[in-house]
């Protein structure tokens, strides 16, 4: 049977995204109505403080996570797992376009703003993902017609959204997914409405403009398949930093590279190819972030100790090979429990048995995944 590759469940993403409905049902679980009428009156009740013991110490290396938001309030297990884990939060999907713009006039910030209240009561910073992605976008954006028009809306967009979290959200996502799932010399980019009407100018513009809005942020461009052992990947580790040089060269200010994960747990990581690709971003002055990890475990054997234990070993391999290289500023994983992830939406398995792709699982347990982050965190 042919794996769908992530590539292509992105693209498939970007057309589910346009319809809200699919959204809420397919990633997000939001609950736009609960947080818009709890929010101005009285705090969330997820927001409270000291719903688990506060860790004792901090690791050296912070470890975060995707938050989903339907469950922070439909799961008093999950908010709890959060506190007791994680230094660091990133919102799934409440910062995207399609959530956050539903139309041109309106900015939706409650479910946003909830998370960085939630992050403030409990000692947690919130990383923002992200300004600008070739998915998830409105029906509107999709219909921007001219040069002029995208430039508009971007700016504008970028503009509103740093300047309210200016100080409070200290590393952006600026750019998500820029290259081509099989990039080419001659078409490097993956296709956009931004880079539709802008061209690859649209980089420029999205990385001088939220320098300009909050100077002091972490400026961002977070990208997926740099570790697989094939030709796609070293041609996407190609292109991606053939894109790097050439901000460089114009002086667009950049200041980290997040490397996604979505790991495919059938294949064995590149080592010493991730390794080299961090050291030449290493050697351009950048710093790196691991931003979405997880194992994809449709293909591995079904008995649950070895399962994790072949998770346990990618998710080890991958973050020793970037580390070989330059130590990352954070580590997250795209979500925390396997009760709720959005791996089995697309990589359900043939067997039936419930897919196990992070580091604890659908009872809030460890698993050998979280020891292996834990270990490489602690680190100095």
């Amino acid at each position: 049977m042919r794996i769908p590759s992530i590539a292509a469940i992105m693209l498939r993403l970007a057309e589910d995204w346009r319809d809200a409905a699919t959204l809420k049902r397919a990633l997000f679980m939001r609950r736009r109505d609960f947080v818009l009428g709890a929010l101005g009156t009285s705090a969330l009740s997820y927001i409270k403080p000291g719903l688990a013991l506060a860790q004792s110490k901090r690791p050296a290396i912070p470890y975060g996570a995707a938050i989903r938001d339907g469950a922070m309030v439909d799961d008093p297990f999950y908010p709890q797992a959060i506190i007791k884990y994680c230094q660091q939060v990133v919102g799934e999907g409440n910062l995207k376009w399609i959530t956050l713009r539903p139309d041109r006039e309106t900015f939706a910030f409650a479910e946003a703003d909830a998370l960085m209240a939630f992050a403030d009561a409990n000692g947690m910073e919130m990383r923002g993902h992200n300004l600008v992605w070739y998915a998830g976008n409105p029906d509107w954006v999709e219909a921007i017609g001219s040069a002029e028009e995208a430039k508009t809306e971007l700016v504008h967009h970028i503009e509103t959204v740093v300047g309210r979290y200016k100080g409070k959200i200290r590393s952006w996502d600026v750019i998500n997914e820029p290259i081509a799932d099989q990039p080419r010399a001659e078409a490097p980019y993956r296709d956009s409405i931004w880079l539709k009407h802008l061209g690859p100018d649209y980089l420029d513009l999205a990385l001088r403009t939220t320098a300009a809005v909050d100077p002091e942020v972490q400026l961002v461009i977070n990208d997926f398949d740099f570790e697989q052992p094939n030709d796609k990947t070293r041609a996407r580790r190609k292109a991606f930093l053939d894109m790097v040089r050439g901000l460089q060269s114009r002086d667009v200010p950049l200041h980290a590279i997040g490397l996604q994960g979505h790991i495919q747990g059938e294949l064995g990581i590149d080592k010493p190819g991730l390794t080299a690709f961090v050291a030449e971003l290493a050697a351009m002055g950048l710093s790196v972030l691991v931003t979405e990890l997880d194992v994809i475990d449709k293909m591995l054997p079904g008995p649950e100790i070895e399962r994790d234990g072949i998770i346990a070993q990618r998710a080890k391999d991958y973050l020793d090979a970037i580390g070989a290289a330059k130590r990352p500023d954070a580590v997250l994983t795209w979500g925390i429990t396997d009760k709720h992830t959005w791996v089995p939406v697309w990589f359900s398995r043939d067997d039936g048995l419930p897919n196990r792709p992070l580091p604890l699982d659908a009872d809030y347990k460890p698993k050998p995944m979280m020891q292996v982050i834990e270990d490489f965190c602690a680190e100095q």
